[in-house]
């Protein structure tokens, strides 16, 4: 079972891509909206969190877990992998057995990183904005990763403000989201931006809302959106299959898939593997945002 968290709903674009190139496996997916957003969440708080839910989806049979949330990655990963995916360490082996049942004495996880290096590639004016949140441009994983590839280009920046509660709210297009959108993303195009890195898992149910403003902005320009999520769930894939796990999911070792929790809204898709969705808070728009994907029927509409 492949485990998936995120402070929201946004996670389930990684999902969407995920779920892409492996149809067969059974999901849980985690999201934390009871304290959604975590950009602005001191860094102590969002590794508490990641602890609590890694931890959970652990027990409920997860195998892997992908962090979905770039704030998340950037505060939490490095924690993460030191406690539980060390296997050479005792410590790490014994929690890992405790919470797995003795079904495993690691796990490993992928994380979440801005595509700067993608998007350094192809842009044509030299520039390219990011979009992300204040804990993601301000991690060490993101500024690495800028100082690293940004060599001969401009890297501009700026805080999707209010992106995230757009998309909490169900609301990805409109008139109000193009206002939301407009203000964050007309500071980097006036730099003249040509290439936009989607640095948070929310941001892409936005992206044809982009589109629009950023075509009203710089109407002869155009726009190359990044989202990560690709390559994400291909990494997934060459880390599951180093690990052995495709084998082991694809004959149900150790899958307690079928069984009910307390506050768990469970979905299944003909001839695919199990997808249980579980939220901290209200599970509304992460019902309906699961059902379009599944029906491809995005954007999201209030």
């Amino acid at each position: 079972m492949i485990g998936i968290f995120d402070s929201g709903v946004g996670g389930l674009s990684v999902f969407r891509e995920i779920r892409k190139i492996l149809p067969e496996e059974s999901y849980i997916y985690y999201a934390d909206n009871a304290n959604c957003p975590y950009g602005d969440k001191p860094a102590g708080f969002v590794i508490g969190r990641a602890r609590e839910i890694t931890e959970f989806l652990v027990k409920e049979g997860a195998q892997i877990i992908v962090v979905a949330c770039n704030t998340a990655t950037a505060a939490a990963i490095g924690t993460l992998r030191a406690e539980y995916s060390d296997k050479e360490s005792q410590e790490t082996r014994q929690r890992m057995l405790d919470l797995s049942g003795g079904r495993q004495d690691h796990i490993m996880f992928i994380g979440m990183e801005p595509a700067v290096k993608a998007a350094a590639k192809i842009t044509k004016s030299g520039v390219v904005g990011v979009l992300a949140t204040s804990g993601t441009l301000h991690g060490e994983k993101y500024i690495n990763t800028r100082d690293h590839y940004s060599n001969g280009i401009t890297v501009v920046e700026h805080v999707g403000k209010g992106f995230v509660e757009l998309v909490e709210n169900g609301e990805t297009s409109g008139e109000h989201a193009e206002q939301i959108v407009s203000a964050s993303l007309k500071p980097l195009l006036d730099a003249g931006a040509d290439t936009i890195v989607l640095g948070c898992t929310h941001y892409p149910f936005l992206t044809e809302t982009i589109r629009k403003v950023a075509s009203c902005i710089a109407p002869q320009r155009e726009i190359e959106i990044i989202d990560p999520a690709p390559a994400v769930a291909r990494h997934l894939l060459d880390v599951m299959n180093e690990e052995g796990l495709l084998h082991n999911l694809r004959t149900g070792a150790a899958d307690d898939s079928n069984r009910e929790y307390p506050g768990t809204a469970a979905q299944e898709t003909a001839g695919t593997g199990s997808v249980r969705l579980v939220a901290s808070s209200s599970s509304q728009i992460l019902d309906r945002l699961y059902s379009r994907i599944e029906k491809k029927e995005l954007p999201l509409r209030p």
